[in-house]
């Protein structure tokens, strides 16, 4: 049986986009929320891999994208 996935996407007021992977493998997870980092085409502005990202079984990440800084 497969294990459920989730994926949790946060977007503050300044337009700074978080997300979290849950219920994935090993370091899949960087694989799994790839296209989101593509298609909010921001920079990678910080990455913290929870302790379930260096288990075999279960995997999970965070991640923050800059969106786009309007310096008008």
């Amino acid at each position: 049986m497969a294990s459920m996935q989730e994926l949790e996407i946060s977007i503050a007021p300044d337009g700074t986009v978080s997300f979290q992977i849950k219920g994935v493998k090993g370091p899949k997870c960087l694989d799994e929320t790839k296209f989101l980092e593509e298609a909010l085409g921001g920079e990678v502005l910080s990455r913290e891999k929870t302790s379930d990202f260096y288990q075999e079984d279960q995997a999970g990440a965070s991640q923050w994208v800059g969106g786009e800084e309007d310096d008008d």
